[in-house]
């Protein structure tokens, strides 16, 4: 999962850039103290950095190698000594990390067995008038240009559905009972062609791991398609593949703590 989350950020990594502009555009002032929450190998954390200049980092994760790989990425970008990290699992408690000005929780809200209580421990770790922005992902991204295999990727993106990947439900309503107020949702569209050669690899390994777990329940014919696309020796394999694209959508939130 590491290795996935450092491909998406070389292939996606410039929407974040977009995406915490656009949370810029709701913090009531310069923040001092951001809150990665799920933080994961820190591809939010280092965009947070790269558009918060002046701020202290705070992440916090449950996996000790996803917080090694954050720590190896910050020190290769010269922001080591902004950035603290705290091992917790949010399963059994919020961890002692202070407040902030700024708290982010991508693709991580969703993974918590009770977000009422992480949204209302998020909500007392902000100063008065704090933001926090959540995002999802869309589904999975789709990489096959026009034309190719018309269909196999939505049906792919619909099984994986059907068996929970990814499932979050709209967050505005957790987010008011939490004591937020939401102050815009937002989608963030991804349409990246040509795609950068990380795409390759990242297609590979997401093509992979849904030809392993959906095989019952996607046709022969979807199923030789996958086959075709990760054959080594076939002239489509995916890792040599030049026509790739890059297309999703990502849904963020962001609201202030009164």
């Amino acid at each position: 999962m590491a290795d996935v989350l450092d491909l998406d950020a070389e292939v996606v990594g410039p929407y974040l850039d977009e995406l915490t502009s656009w949370a810029a555009t709701h913090t009531k002032a310069e923040p001092l103290t951001v809150l990665d929450v799920g933080a994961g190998t820190g591809t939010g954390t280092l965009a947070l950095a790269r558009r918060f200049g002046n701020a202290e980092l705070i992440v916090i994760d449950r996996s000790p190698t996803m917080l090694e790989r954050l720590q190896a990425a910050a020190a290769a970008q010269g922001i080591a000594d902004r950035l603290r990290t705290a091992q917790a699992d949010l399963d059994t408690g919020w961890p002692a990390v202070g407040t902030a000005d700024l708290a982010w929780a991508s693709s991580s809200l969703h993974h918590v067995a009770d977000p009422g209580r992480v949204l209302a421990d998020i909500h007392a770790a902000l100063n008065p008038g704090g933001l926090l922005v959540v995002v999802e992902m869309d589904g999975m991204p789709r990489f096959l240009p026009d034309g190719v295999y018309p269909g196999l990727e939505e049906r792919c993106r619909q099984a994986a559905a059907d068996n929970g990947w990814n499932s979050w439900p709209d967050w505005t309503g957790h987010l008011e009972r939490a004591g937020f107020t939401v102050a815009e949702k937002r989608v963030f569209d991804l349409d990246i062609h040509p795609a950068p050669p990380a795409a390759n690899r990242l297609a590979h390994r997401i093509t992979s791991r849904m030809r392993e777990r959906l095989a019952d329940q996607l046709s022969a014919e979807d199923r030789a398609d996958l086959d075709r696309l990760l054959d080594p020796e076939g002239k489509e394999f995916l890792l040599r593949r030049a026509d790739l694209v890059v297309r999703g959508a990502r849904t963020a939130w962001a609201a202030h703590r009164a």
